[in-house]
């Protein structure tokens, strides 16, 4: 188990998160801007539309690939050198794919460029939990959410702007000027943790992920988490193909019909920084979850009602955003904090487990959705709300029951 000081939210301890999240920002944009550009991108490198979800899939990935190093690696040489090496990888890596000519290069771009999501949620997301006291790692963890989906909310308006007027290239060149800008920012404000883990040889690494992956609770909370986020994730790999292929919706439409619903996922995380110290932790995760069952259960609803679907899509996909935005964080530093293993560690298992999770439920429902349209999404997103009210939800009553008699508010 390692042993780090933790310290209070205030302005200056809060520019670390800061530059933290314009390197996320950076990272989220370099998907969701490219995503109304991806029907172009086919076409321009004369592939089927079929392969527009697999650009968030490989992305998502690449991620996955890396988790497993990143985050045993910072425990040994320090969070801030692997974050720094990471945002710089990710940097070159969307100039580099300027040059790609085929969807074969393209895709491989992607998969290098997913990294940085690796070096986010296994490096940078383990060291503001260590950083920062309980409540208000979560309260920072909703701030940098907030922050990091102006990505999805302006990125599919700029992208559908650039496919008008300009070229999805640059999108790539801006994504690479807000790195280099975090890079700069992180190297001045990150705070160097000096963590007491013991220095053991590499194939130590083999045998913590062992002592992780046998912890039950931590498998439990950790699987639910991909349940919660993937819904949304769905939407943002499939709505470029349902909203502008299917439904006929234009490029500008497809990016405004984005902000209700990830506008909901921004108030969901607001009202969580609002309520975090007046309720029992996990209390938000109780309502969350609910709502996104209703939510998810809109859209199967609107599937059966042609006339009303685009109504019934929006609005039940704006309740699930708003639902996991008042949980997901509270969920996440639950499973970080079931293991007592080194958090790089913990935090590379949930990425890999994440990231695995979301690059084989995308490609599993894309497929499903050339065969079977909007009933393979509308149903994939409802199945998973459903799985997590068996044993995610058992869990996460037992920590809160446990917490409880503790005197653990």
């Amino acid at each position: 188990m390692q042993n780090v000081q933790t310290t209070k939210l205030s302005r200056a301890t809060l520019m670390f998160p800061l530059a933290l999240v314009l390197f996320e920002f950076s990272v989220y944009i370099g998907n969701d801007l490219v995503q109304p550009a991806v029907l172009a991108i086919t076409q321009e490198f004369g592939v089927s539309s079929s392969w527009a979800p697999s650009s968030m899939s490989f992305y998502l990935l690449g991620g996955a690939c890396v988790a497993a190093i990143l985050g045993p690696l910072s425990d040994r040489l320090g969070r801030k050198k692997v974050l720094l090496g990471g945002v710089a990888f990710f940097s070159l890596c969307c100039l580099a794919i300027l040059l790609t000519h085929n969807i074969e290069s393209f895709l491989t771009l992607r998969f290098l460029q997913g990294f940085g999501l690796s070096v986010i949620s296994a490096v940078g997301y383990a060291a503001v939990q260590e950083t920062f006291e309980e409540r208000d790692a979560i309260k920072v963890m909703a701030i940098m959410a907030n922050i990091s989906l102006l990505a999805p909310l302006i990125g599919p308006v700029l992208g559908a702007f650039m496919i008008d007027h300009v070229s999805w290239h640059w999108g790539f060149i801006g994504i690479a000027f807000l790195s280099f800008l975090s890079w700069f920012g992180l190297k001045a404000k990150m705070p160097t943790q000096h963590i007491s883990i013991p220095k053991q040889p590499v194939g130590y690494i083999i045998d913590d992920f062992k002592q992780v992956l046998k912890n039950k609770r931590f498998l439990a909370l950790t699987l639910g988490l991909p349940m919660v986020a993937m819904p949304l994730m769905l939407w943002i790999a499939l709505s470029p193909v349902i909203l502008v292929e299917q439904l006929g919706l234009s490029s500008m439409q497809y990016g405004m019909a984005q902000f209700p619903v990830l506008g909901g996922l921004i108030l969901g995380n607001i009202v969580l920084i609002k309520i975090i110290d007046k309720l029992p932790l996990g209390q938000s995760v109780m309502i969350g979850l609910p709502l996104m069952l209703l939510g998810t259960s809109l859209v199967v609803i609107g599937t059966m009602t042609e006339s009303y679907f685009l109504t019934f899509l929006i609005l039940g996909m704006s309740l699930v955003s708003f639902g996991e935005g008042i949980s997901f964080s509270v969920l996440y530093r639950f499973a970080l904090m079931s293991s007592e293993m080194s958090k790089g560690t913990v935090a590379a298992a949930v990425s890999v487990i994440m990231m695995l999770t979301f690059f084989a439920v995308i490609e599993i429902v894309r497929v499903l959705y050339e065969n079977f349209g909007l009933w393979a999404y509308s149903l994939a997103g409802f199945t998973l709300i459903i799985l997590w009210f068996s044993l995610p939800r058992l869990v996460v009553r037992d920590i809160m029951r446990q917490r409880k008699l503790t005197g653990e508010f």
